[in-house]
């Protein structure tokens, strides 16, 4: 507090209210027996469950005692050890609401997955933040990691991504000597050029996820209110399809975003996917039947006693489906026999063929992996892997995996919990972009003009934003190029 009134006497920093938390503490239930300590739980976490506390809880209770701001440039976040790490996670969770963080001796290793998160930085979209880090070159080095080495990993990290970023070194352990020291400096540095808010890194990284995003390009909101929006897909004029499945309707968004409802009573359909003949074709989930609509909204059946709420379709009109509570993968050729050509995935939801029609991906929401499968001549498939590898929430093991889509150069784009999940085709995560609300993200497709607008959907929402990358399409099979391993 001294600190704090010395620097707002001097203006150096805004006139602000310090909140201080104590990790959480379980009682025992009787002298005999521990209580249980939960500042590794609640600190060293990756998720968001630092951060809801925070703000369900803790910033609404100070709100009924004083007039805060709601503005997240007006909010710094602060700690020491796993407390630095905590303030880090919360940030980057909730950018909404923090744009300043301060980190003394952060604790950025394995105690509960915190050596993961500079690689997280690495492949995420950039976030609105200000980071200021300390330590010292003879802090631990224990079983879950080197805490000097972990905190040069999240500067590195932060550097590639372009963040504004500090890196006070020292000479101490682990204590709080050094940062007490020049905590007066890190302020300063984290409140400059204050009321000037901190937005996203003006520095744009080419090899990161600005490969794939056109920077100074964000998300466009196109419409709301839509439910169960399992997939996208996109004609060759460029128009997106998506299906809003609770209200019976498919609707129609044109190249300049622009949204109709294209058909109404749509039989429930949820998966949907446009065709090498020009034909839409849709998983009529409750009708149990696949059917196909000509340009003009003409409806035939293409196969019945199914049910689906994930489809695709070949260059050669064949349709493969997921049968999720059955965890089978569905053929349906082009005379319209149907049989089973995969069994075993734990949850299929999400099928797409590959940009050269080669392969096909299946994802597993409840698990971190999308299945790939050659596909065989005569639809058959073969060569299965748990292939591509997602990213995870820290508190779930699934990603969450709905609609996905190819670019032309090979690329998976994946709608995740976590936003959008780009693979490259040796199956890594390269990049991640943020959803534009973080609700979770249910279908994902290129399309637009020049197939090179990005449509998601979040939550009850639709929104688009420019991309680098083309879409891949069925009536036009491109063999990308060899990927660099």
């Amino acid at each position: 507090p001294i600190v704090f009134d010395n620097l707002i006497h001097k203006a150096d920093i805004p006139v602000i209210i310090g909140v201080f938390i104590d990790p959480g503490v379980l009682p025992a239930s009787s002298p005999n027996q521990q209580s249980r300590y939960n500042r590794s739980y609640e600190f060293d976490a990756l998720g968001d469950r630092y951060a809801r506390f925070l703000t369900e809880e803790m910033l609404p209770e100070v709100a009924r005692r004083y007039n805060i701001s709601k503005d997240p440039n007006d909010y710094a976040i602060a700690g020491s050890s796993s407390g630095g790490m905590a303030a880090f996670n919360a940030a980057w969770n909730r950018p909404d609401v923090f744009h300043r963080v301060l980190s003394f001796i952060g604790s950025f290793t394995n105690l509960r997955g915190g050596e993961g998160l500079a690689s997280r930085v690495r492949k995420t979209e950039p976030k609105p933040l200000r980071v200021f880090l300390q330590d010292g070159r003879n802090d631990q080095d224990i079983y879950s990691g080197n805490w000097f080495l972990a905190n040069q990993e999240i500067l590195s990290a932060l550097e590639y991504a372009g963040y504004e970023s500090s890196f006070v070194v020292g000479n101490e352990g682990h204590n709080a000597r050094h940062g007490a020291a020049i905590l007066p400096d890190a302020l300063r540095w984290l409140w400059k050029d204050y009321p000037k808010p901190v937005a996203k890194p003006a520095r744009v990284n080419e090899r990161g996820v600005y490969t794939i995003l056109e920077p100074g390009k964000d998300w466009e909101f196109v419409g709301e209110g839509y439910q169960l929006t399992a997939d996208s897909t996109v004609d060759k004029d460029g128009n997106i399809y998506f299906t809003d499945a609770r209200h019976n309707r498919i609707h129609k968004i044109d190249p300049n975003g622009k949204i109709t409802v294209w058909k109404e009573d749509s039989g429930g359909a949820h998966g949907i996917i446009s065709g090498a003949d020009g034909r839409l074709y849709a998983g009529q989930h409750d009708r149990k039947r696949i059917v196909a609509y000509t340009p003009d909204g003409k409806e035939s059946i293409v196969a019945e006693g199914v049910q689906t709420h994930h489809l695709t379709v070949t260059a050669r009109n064949e349709v493969y489906f997921a049968d999720a509570p059955n965890h089978r993968v569905w053929l349906v050729d082009a005379a319209g026999n149907k049989r089973v050509v995969h069994d075993g995935i734990n949850w299929p939801r999400g099928v797409r063929v590959s940009t050269d029609q080669s392969l096909l991906v299946v994802n597993d929401p409840h698990t971190k992996w999308v299945w790939s499968f050659q596909i065989r001549p005569d639809g058959s498939l073969a060569n299965g892997q748990p292939f591509y590898r997602l990213e995870t929430a820290d508190d779930s093991s699934g990603s969450d995996a709905g609609g996905m889509t190819f670019d032309t150069e090979g690329y998976l784009y994946v709608a995740t919990q976590l936003g959008v999940q780009v693979c490259d085709q040796p199956g890594r995560v390269v990049a991640i972009i943020n959803p534009p609300r973080g609700e979770g993200l249910a279908g994902v497709i290129l399309g637009g003009p020049n197939l090179q607008w990005l449509y998601v959907t979040d939550g009850d929402k639709m929104y688009r934003r420019q991309v680098k990358r083309q879409g891949a399409v069925v009536w036009n099979p491109v063999k990308p190029p060899r990927p660099r391993l």
